[in-house]
């Protein structure tokens, strides 16, 4: 299969439900899991099978879920159709957050406080058991093993908000100063500190951008990230460091090289916390 093309079955379906994408489809880069391409400003999105993992979901339902639940709050793309494994939502335009951790911080704290919808969407692990448990069953998956866990600080679970579940730095589309979050395929109710973990990961970090924050980026970032928000996470993060690492091992084993040192960074970074 050509990855770079649809295939005549997926163009077909999307096109019968949006007739105004029988056109060139150019293929969009930048998905780690699934397929992409733009066409007449829309984007045309292919869910993969197997793109799932342990930690990270791939639901076209729930995609689709998120964007018509955001669509009142203009935080997301504009959901437009959705069939059998594919989505069609408006283009987004700018380009994927590179710089000025600010933003992502201002539009996680803005998606944090938007009204908890009911009976929508996964609830996520929450509090310092669910989260040590949903990590030791991870790396119970792989073949090689992780340090120790840490130690659980008995944290109990804790106010909940609609999460985006997969808050990379890919997923920040930042266009003239307004930041809009994409990629929907994980989200739940969960601890605002969840998106947090995810974004201040080193390995997401450096697979979707190239390198982990500096400290400064760090500092920017906790700078504009509500107080409450970040203390949980302070609380949480030993854990979600080794949660990640697991992920990275995970992945690693299942076909994706590049996981192996974004591993080792999410290890450093927890062994750097354990000092």
């Amino acid at each position: 299969m050509n990855l770079h093309s649809p295939t005549p079955n997926l163009r077909d379906a999307v096109i019968q439900a949006v007739p105004s994408l029988d056109g060139p489809w150019h293929k969009l880069e930048g998905g780690r899991v699934n397929l992409l391409w733009r066409a007449n400003d829309m984007v045309i999105k292919q869910y993969q099978h197997g793109g799932a993992s342990p930690l990270f979901p791939n639901d076209p339902q729930a995609e689709a879920n998120a964007l018509t639940y955001l669509a009142p709050f203009d935080a997301a793309p504009k959901l437009v159709a959705l069939g059998s494994g594919w989505l069609v939502y408006h283009y987004c335009h700018g380009a994927a957050w590179q710089f000025g951790p600010e933003y992502p911080a201002h539009t996680l704290a803005r998606l944090h406080q938007i009204p908890v919808p009911q009976g929508i969407f996964r609830a996520a692990p929450s509090g310092s058991a669910q989260l040590l448990a949903q990590a030791k069953a991870i790396a119970a998956l792989c073949a090689a093993r992780l340090p120790p866990a840490p130690l659980d600080p008995d944290l109990a679970p804790g106010p909940v908000c609609l999460i985006h579940g997969d808050a990379v730095p890919g997923n920040f589309i930042l266009d003239q100063g307004r930041t809009t979050l994409i990629d929907w395929q994980c989200p739940a109710i969960g601890d605002p500190a969840e998106d947090i973990a995810t974004f201040l990961s080193p390995a997401m970090q450096w697979l979707y951008r190239g390198a982990p924050l500096t400290a400064q980026e760090t500092k920017s970032f906790r700078d504009a990230t509500p107080a409450k928000n970040l203390a949980r996470y302070d609380r949480l993060a030993m854990i979600y460091h080794w949660r990640m690492a697991a992920h990275c091992l995970w992945k690693a084993e299942h076909d994706a090289p590049d996981y192996a040192q974004a591993l080792q960074l999410e290890l450093a970074a927890l062994q750097s916390l354990a000092e």
